[in-house]
């Protein structure tokens, strides 16, 4: 398991891990979005971008940095890092395949990403990874299985990602949608020869949508290495955009919304790593501020009233729009 390289790390930062989805694409559903990125979206530009927050996450302790072949060009920026940093070695490298990225480097494109989760799409995702990330590539997770995803019956889609595995790559899957707990018990159950087939799970979870926690815990009982994405569920914990219940214990706590947001989550025992989405150097300086947080009983019942409807939080999070 390549997360064993980050049970030695010893820094605060070492469960937080940096996605590239908000800044490797030109438009995304995060709320405020313009005024992180501007007008200027080129591709040089957010190169530019991604690789200097790169280097920040990366100098602050941050090890885990994670992919996917929809984000954009993600695994390009991703692999020019990592080439012009050859001794790099203690980092984590993760991607996605199920997506194809259909934006053609806009905002306002009609469908921004094409899901599709048969055989064919793997290989071919599989073979454009691997021309970027090569041996980088320790992590290769299914994007966004639903209950009702092929992923989880196809077993000839199974025995490929089990020839992956032997080969080296972790097999993973992340999750969305209301049921994502439905999902990740099921994913639970899929082997081949006998042997669980995945060995982590990257869902959603914050302090909008609690849902999945049963089953990830259940997860990581099995020996799954958790990954919690969208922490503050699409910039809804962050800033003036934030509950007031959330912005009274930022207050007391002396720090930012997102910070106090990712910190519910870190508490969580069955979080491997946490990710941050910043945009921005000092999002990210905020974000990683989760890690020395510390929340009291009566802040933390406050902040587990915030908790919606899970089909409410997906309906919300559906409407959002590509900016």
């Amino acid at each position: 398991m390549p997360f064993a390289r980050l049970a030695t790390a010893t820094t605060p930062t070492c469960h937080i891990g940096f996605g590239l989805a908000a800044v490797a694409r030109p438009g995304y559903i995060n709320l405020g979005r313009d005024a992180d990125l501007g007008e200027t979206r080129t591709v040089e530009a957010l190169r530019t971008r991604t690789h200097e927050l790169l280097d920040a996450a990366y100098a602050q302790g941050v090890r885990y940095f994670d992919a996917a072949r929809s984000y954009g060009l993600s695994e390009e920026f991703l692999a020019d890092w990592l080439r012009t940093r050859p001794g790099l070695d203690d980092v984590v490298i993760g991607s996605k395949w199920g997506y194809t990225y259909t934006a053609d480097w806009t905002t306002d494109a009609e469908r921004h990403e094409v899901k599709d989760h048969s055989l064919p799409t793997y290989e071919r995702q599989r073979a454009e990874t691997a021309e970027l990330l090569g041996d980088r590539l320790d992590l290769y997770q299914i994007h966004s299985v639903t209950p009702d995803s092929p992923a989880l019956t196809d077993k000839e889609l199974h025995v490929k990602l089990a020839e992956a595995a032997a080969q080296g790559v972790t097999v993973g899957f992340s999750t969305s949608g209301p049921a994502q707990a439905d999902a990740i018990r099921t994913a639970l159950t899929v082997t081949v020869d006998g042997e669980p087939l995945f060995r982590t799970v990257q869902s959603t979870y914050n302090a909008l949508e609690t849902s999945a926690a049963p089953a990830l815990a259940e997860a990581h009982d099995a020996g799954l290495t958790v990954i919690v994405k969208e922490g503050m569920a699409n910039g809804r914990l962050a800033g003036p955009q934030a509950p007031d219940a959330l912005k009274a214990v930022a207050e007391r706590t002396g720090l930012g919304c997102d910070a106090v947001a990712l910190a519910v989550v870190l508490r969580q025992p069955w979080a491997g790593v946490v990710l941050s989405g910043a945009a921005t150097i000092n999002q990210l300086a905020s974000n990683l501020h989760a890690a020395v947080v510390d929340l009291d009983d009566d802040q933390l019942t406050r902040l587990a009233a915030l908790a919606e409807d899970p089909r409410t939080y997906w309906e919300k999070r559906a409407s959002l729009p590509w900016h």
